[in-house]
């Protein structure tokens, strides 16, 4: 393999690192909360990508990000940092903010990288989506957990099988600084992307039940789907659990793929035979961090090397089906907790 490239579990690293001749990307983060201090981290690592500084409101928590790399500044308001002349941005600020900022970004031709969701609503992101095609600039939305290396364990796995349904655990406990979005939008939202690329088909069916025990918003979610091309699939998640867990189970016309994410392990069942005997074997999964890896993968979307990994377009589906499980949900919600009686 040439120096300076690599693969990464299905998405081809083509040289991030910087060659002598390839002018340095500067860089910016919008927000210091977890996610933007990580992205910041992460930033601040890479190869051919200077930080050059972090906006937030809050001072403090500006500075603790923009203090992982030599030289960044910290600024209150995001426009300082615009004015800095980035060529790229990473969009961690609060959704409610997401809009406002995505668009002042692109104006100013600063390609950005918003995490997810891409906005509150889905006008508000088609907007995005059409400002940054109409001006040119590369948008991709932050799905982080594309990049896991599990998950692109279990989209190598499925290459040519006819899928036949799909299941996704992802719960844990109560977050504390969650107050703006439920578990769908939190949670769900990444399995909802995660069925949607595996089955390379649109969601066409949603029968949502959701429900509040101890929070203001919706910490219990059980959704089923059924996509364009025939497949089901459901999603089980809540802030109930006391520990956390996150797996996926695939069935397919002649294997079953199950996944741990969190401790990374991959088993493929095959060769079912009518005696019941059949095969198992461990996959190979990657260790590559996987916010490296998808940083990695905007800025060679922004050096014009390959296509965002996840569009504007992806970020706005997947978040046009996140919002129709709460627009109708089963008329069995029910908010505040419940008494077993007995």
């Amino acid at each position: 393999m040439p120096h300076g490239q690599g693969t990464f579990e299905g998405f081809t690293v083509a040289s991030s690192k910087s060659s002598a001749s390839e002018r340095i990307l500067r860089v910016g983060v919008i927000g210091a909360g977890v996610m933007g201090r990580n992205h910041a981290r992460v930033l601040s690592e890479l190869p051919g990508v200077e930080l050059v500084g972090v906006a937030d409101p809050d001072a403090g928590r500006a500075a603790q990000a923009a203090g992982q790399a030599e030289g960044a500044e910290v600024f209150s308001d995001h426009k300082e940092l615009i004015a800095r002349k980035v060529d790229a941005v990473v969009v961690a600020a609060p959704t409610p903010l997401h809009h406002q900022i995505s668009l002042e970004l692109i104006d100013a031709g600063v390609a950005l990288l918003v995490e997810k969701p891409i906005a509150t609503t889905v006008e508000q992101g088609r907007e995005i989506v059409t400002a940054a095609a109409r001006n040119g600039v590369t948008l991709a939305v932050g799905h982080v957990e594309r990049f896991n290396p599990a998950v692109q364990a279990v989209k190598q796995a499925l290459a040519g099988e006819e899928i036949l349904s799909i299941g996704i655990t992802r719960v844990g406990p109560f977050p504390p600084r969650m107050s703006d979005v439920g578990v769908v939008i939190d949670l769900a939202v990444h399995d909802i992307d995660l069925i949607r690329w595996f089955t390379e088909s649109e969601i066409a069916e949603v029968q949502p039940q959701i429900s509040s025990v101890i929070a203001e918003r919706e910490d219990i979610a059980l959704l089923q789907f059924r996509t364009a091309n025939g497949v089901l699939a459901h999603i089980n998640t809540n802030w109930l659990t006391p520990f956390k867990a996150r797996t996926v189970q695939v069935a397919t016309r002649d294997k079953y793929v199950m996944a741990d994410l969190l401790t990374r392990t991959v088993t493929e069942c095959f060769g079912f035979q009518k005696d019941g005997s059949y095969g198992m074997r461990h996959l190979s999964v990657g260790h590559t961090e996987p916010l490296r890896a998808e940083l990695m993968a905007f800025v060679d979307a922004v050096r014009g090397v390959k296509q965002p990994a996840v569009t504007g377009e992806e970020g706005v589906a997947s978040l046009e089906i996140a919002i129709r499980c709460l627009a109708d949900p089963h008329p069995a919600f029910r908010r505040g907790p419940r008494k077993i009686a007995g």
